[in-house]
């Protein structure tokens, strides 16, 4: 897993009554004699494909709670995997018991402003992901509408690629047309929410599973820092720097930091993990109109 440096993943700490099953780049995951899935989130953070070796504080509970305000506002649209948050008084505020999903193998992306890979791709074919595009448009320009833009799944340390909706038919057959329209959905409920708030939700990913019942269900996390991209409305103009309430403040300073990117990343200075940690309570209480409260 070189996503984690030479030191690979760090030990899962033993939770009673619950087997480790993986570590991901940012989560731990367990299962109980039951088949339930405990999904803690650390308070690891990634970056290029990398975990970085300095975490900040909050962060796992601080997206698991945000994810869990988006489950229950989205609930009326797809149901989701969520069980109970009351989970082991270790891993309280930052751990979700969720029902096992058969998840399909593409990550389903919503854009309605072009960044990112996006914006990279745009600019050598004035296309997206097989989207076609206005001619004109800058890093950061408003789409005229949103559009699906899939990805493949990558192990850690590897990159998603970007593909086209015909090429996510391939890989998971007759419900691509059920993910796209899902997502394109949730995307247009959350970017409305999200601007009453004062922010843009620029793009975002989810990932879909079925059940036992063959059901499609929302799995993993929801319209966090970590998968979306948040801007503050206000000051939001196309073909600038971008603030953000995401990991984009991380990003630009690793870049700034003269980090090949190969080689294992280096530790964040404190400014940078608290500046990083603000970014994530400024977007949770803008979203969900509160306070965060650790566990």
């Amino acid at each position: 897993m070189s996503g984690f440096g030479l030191a690979g993943p760090p030990p899962a700490p033993e939770i009673t009554g619950w087997k480790h099953l993986r570590t991901g780049k940012v989560r731990d995951l367990y299962q109980n004699e039951a088949g339930e899935l405990l999904i803690v989130a650390s308070d690891r953070v990634s970056a290029f494909d990398w975990v970085l070796p300095t975490a900040i504080p909050d962060k796992g509970a601080i997206l698991t709670q945000l994810s869990l305000f988006w489950f229950e506002k989205l609930s009326a649209v797809v149901p989701n995997h969520i069980i109970t948050a009351k989970v082991p008084d270790q891993v309280a505020g930052r751990a979700v018991i969720a029902k096992p999903l058969t998840m399909f193998a593409v990550e389903c992306v919503a854009r309605g402003y072009l960044t990112g890979s996006g914006w990279s791709e745009y600019q050598k074919n004035q296309n997206v992901c097989g989207n076609s595009l206005p001619a004109g448009l800058l890093d950061g320009s408003q789409l005229p509408h949103p559009i699906y833009t899939p990805a493949t799944k990558a192990e850690v340390g590897d990159h998603d690629i970007n593909i086209t909706y015909e090429e996510s038919v391939t890989i998971v057959g007759e419900a691509a047309i059920a993910l796209k329209e899902l997502t394109i959905e949730l995307y247009e409920i959350a970017a409305a929410h999200a601007r009453d708030c004062g922010i843009i939700l620029a793009d975002t990913k989810f990932e879909f599973g079925l059940d036992d019942t063959g059901a499609i269900v929302l799995g993993d996390e929801a319209l966090t820092p970590d998968s979306s991209r948040f801007w503050p409305a206000d000051t939001w103009s196309a073909g600038v720097t971008q603030a953000s309430f995401d990991k984009q403040y991380l990003r630009d300073y690793l870049i700034s930091s003269g980090w090949d990117r190969e080689s294992p990343p280096p530790a964040l200075p404190d400014e940078v993990v608290a500046k990083t940690r603000g970014r994530y309570l400024d977007a949770y209480s803008r979203i969900t109109g509160k306070d965060f409260i650790t566990a």
